[in-house]
């Protein structure tokens, strides 16, 4: 599909779309827990339903109750038949977590996916596995992956310099089987904020925590069995992720109030008000909603390496911000939906915006003109909404190749940047043209 984005003012309110990584977390914990669980404002993106569907497939059943709420019913970390598959879509957490969920079972449980999600390496996943007593199958370094369980929890030392979200899924296995003490060590943990999620999640569904030392060591000490959970009622948090976009498109084009976050967050991508306040825009964050508003933008140096996520907001912003912008943790990029420094430079190129790269830094040079063009999204679902939002100032129409690609984690995008532009949108087969 594509869609063409003519210059435009924004102005008005939405409600931010339901967090993916809570809600694949929350779907994760409703499965080892056991018991019924109620989740309420739950996720609707392509990764959410990568989640639900593993863990249907691990023996959860779900029941979609009304537009807002869903019940998920589970056993708890019981037998499935051998030889199942889990589809993980191109989910990168759901493929990282539930290939340590996995290992719990007896049994081989079979990991795959699509899209780029079939060329992320699984090396370092295999030898952690390995050491707790799984047996791990691979063709190369990537999925899919065969694993055989079920895993002995033991203390073990893993690389968290790839990736915390490999060890988001050793956090919660552990928690479910550690019954007699073990402790993971990490080395060089990235995205703390993450495993910060992650442990609010374990604690909010009753799941047991460990003791942590700064990140370096995560301790499941000796405990009895827990008994059978009582039912628990969840509601699923605003997205920040997504959320950024919009108010980046308050920031460039006009007034943005968002609506459906939570200002105490422990999302890493909360960070992005630091970048709003450091630019010079009108900010006013309250208790509800966060409005956002246009004003006289300055260049910013902004450190993502705990929310690589924030690059392409980011990037859109400095854009139009006057000088030049640094953002640091680049390396943070390349095993993306695409290879998003690349992806970035390439698109930005199209559209006037000079970008480089220099060591573990880009450079944005900003404060011009940008032109209208024809640019893709490289099938990644933040680059699609990172040039539709750099197309609001253009001096042109924009048109986005492959703009389905935002399902993955907010479907509604479109519709909603309609609104904010007071322009309707039709969705047309691809080669034909949306019109925002």
């Amino acid at each position: 599909m594509q869609v063409r984005i003519h210059p435009s003012a924004v102005k008005g309110t939405l409600t931010a779309p339901a967090s993916k990584s809570v809600m694949q977390r929350a779907c994760a914990a409703a499965l080892l827990r056991g018991g019924q669980t109620e989740i309420h404002n739950y996720g609707r993106s392509d990764d959410d339903k990568a989640a639900l569907r593993i863990i249907q497939a691990l023996g959860a059943t779900v029941t979609h109750l009304d537009e807002q709420r869903l019940r998920i019913e589970s056993p708890g970390r019981v037998a499935v038949p051998a030889g199942i598959l889990l589809d993980c879509g191109e989910s990168g957490l759901s493929m990282r977590m539930f290939s340590a969920i996995a290992a719990l079972y007896p049994g081989t449980i079979t990991l795959t996916g699509s899209g780029s999600l079939l060329t992320r390496p699984l090396a370092f996943l295999k030898e952690v596995l390995e050491a707790l007593g799984a047996t791990v199958q691979l063709t190369g370094d990537t999925l899919p992956i065969h694993i055989t369980g079920p895993m002995q929890p033991q203390d073990i030392t893993v690389d968290g310099s790839l990736t915390s979200q490999f060890l988001t899924g050793l956090l919660f296995a552990f928690s479910a089987i550690a019954h007699q003490g073990a402790t993971i060590r990490v080395e060089q943990l990235k995205s703390r904020p993450y495993i910060d999620l992650s442990l609010k999640v374990m604690a909010e569904f009753g799941m047991r925590l460990p003791v942590q030392e700064d990140y370096a060591s995560f301790h499941f000490p000796e405990t009895d069995v827990l008994p059978e959970p009582p039912p628990l009622s969840y509601t699923v948090e605003g997205d920040w992720s997504n959320a950024a976009f919009l108010f980046v498109a308050g920031a460039l084009a006009g007034n943005v109030v968002v609506e459906g976050l939570d200002v105490f967050s422990e999302q890493a991508d909360k960070k992005i008000l630091e970048a709003l306040q450091d630019c010079g825009c009108r900010l006013s964050i309250q208790a509800d909603q966060i409005e956002v508003t246009q004003h006289g933008l300055n260049a910013f140096h902004f450190d993502a390496t705990e929310c690589p996520d924030l690059f392409p907001p980011l990037v859109a912003l400095a854009a139009y911000c006057k000088g030049t912008s640094v953002i640091e943790g680049v390396h943070r990029l390349e095993h993306k939906e695409s290879n998003r420094a690349h992806s970035l430079q390439q698109e930005g190129q199209k559209l006037g915006v000079a970008i480089t790269v220099q060591d573990d830094k880009m450079i944005i040079k900003g404060g011009n003109p940008l032109a209208g063009a024809m640019v893709q999204s490289h099938h990644d679902h933040r680059i699609a909404m990172a040039c539709a939002i750099m197309a609001l100032g253009a001096g042109g129409p924009v048109t986005i190749i492959h703009a389905e690609a935002v399902k993955k984690s907010y479907p509604g995008f479109w519709e909603h940047l309609s609104l904010l532009t007071q322009q309707a949108i039709v969705y047309l087969p691809y080669k034909n043209d949306v019109t925002i």
